[in-house]
């Protein structure tokens, strides 16, 4: 499930768990995640999509949508569970052991209440290695597809560089290093097989909407304000949706609205070229070091 309050990771004493009282891991050296370039500040633009992927495993929706975990609902808490979610990217790709054992820990604790119940539709379980592992290829696929928007398309060097680093998206909680597909080809052939498992329904699609139009609980704009700002979000996220996605979502895309995306992804583009290395690495860089924060001084990750 997504990668935050609702979604699966590993329980206490099964494989992949830390141990709450193990000895302290020895910081390793870590490039900040502004440093692979496929981890772009620019990339936040590209979550909402990314959550619309996710979600559409029933399993997923389902699980996020009726979680119990008040503070990890994203319709309810954005900004918190982009936080947690955008944190879990850094950590899990450029964090030290220590960052990434206590981030598990936390996450544990978070997940635990994720299961069904008897008047669910869809049967899910937060530890369901299957999900997780969908969940991983999603949030890799939203790499790959940010590198080649931002960047450009990848020679083969990065190309498995950044799917190395994709590995850890799923394998950082509970999937099975096994689990995840040996090479990139093998990437393609689960990824054609698992869309014939997406189905977005009318509950989950209603629950989905906002997200994708980025409409903020609490935030009330001017009406001409709140259509523009709307109609803009939905461009930039039905733009990085993937034509099986749009079409579960029955979110509109044709040749014109594909040249505004194009013309937006340039300007953006642009601006990354020329931005200083802490703009282009933002927020990824201050993520790791609230991490830090929050370890240090005994505060919540998730």
């Amino acid at each position: 499930m997504t990668v935050n309050e609702s979604v699966g990771a590993p329980v206490p004493d099964v494989e992949g768990a830390v141990n709450e009282t193990a000895a302290p891991v020895r910081p390793q050296r870590r490039n900040s995640a502004g440093d692979d370039d496929g981890m772009l500040g620019l990339g936040l633009l590209a979550g909402p999509a990314n959550v619309i992927m996710q979600l559409s495993r029933p399993g997923v929706g389902y699980g996020v949508m009726e979680s119990p975990v008040e503070s990890g609902r994203v319709d309810r808490h954005p900004i918190k569970r982009a936080r947690t979610t955008f944190t879990y990217l850094a950590v899990s790709t450029t964090g030290t052991d220590e960052q990434k054992a206590a981030f598990r820990r936390a996450v544990n604790r978070a997940h635990a209440q994720v299961v069904s119940t008897e008047s669910s539709p869809v049967k899910y379980n937060a530890f369901d290695k299957d999900l997780q592992l969908w969940v991983g290829a999603c949030l890799y696929k939203g790499v790959v597809d940010v590198h080649r928007l931002f960047v450009g398309e990848m020679d083969e060097q990065t190309a498995d560089r950044l799917y190395l680093q994709g590995r850890s998206l799923a394998t950082m909680l509970q999937v099975p290093e096994d689990m995840w597909p040996p090479d990139r080809a093998a990437f393609d052939r689960y990824w054609q097989k698992s869309l014939d498992e997406v189905h977005i329904d009318d509950a989950i699609r209603e629950y989905l909407y906002p997200i994708a139009a980025s409409r903020l609980r609490g935030l009330t704009l001017p009406g001409p304000l709140r259509r523009g700002s709307e109609n803009l979000a939905l461009l930039i996220t039905t733009g990085f949706l993937p034509q099986r996605f749009r079409d579960e979502m029955r979110l509109p895309w044709d040749a014109a609205r594909q040249r505004r995306f194009d013309r937006l992804i340039a300007v953006l583009r642009a601006f990354n070229k020329v931005s200083p290395r802490f703009v282009r690495e933002f927020p990824f860089n201050l993520l790791l070091k609230d991490v830090d924060w929050r370890i240090r001084t005994g505060r919540p990750l998730v």
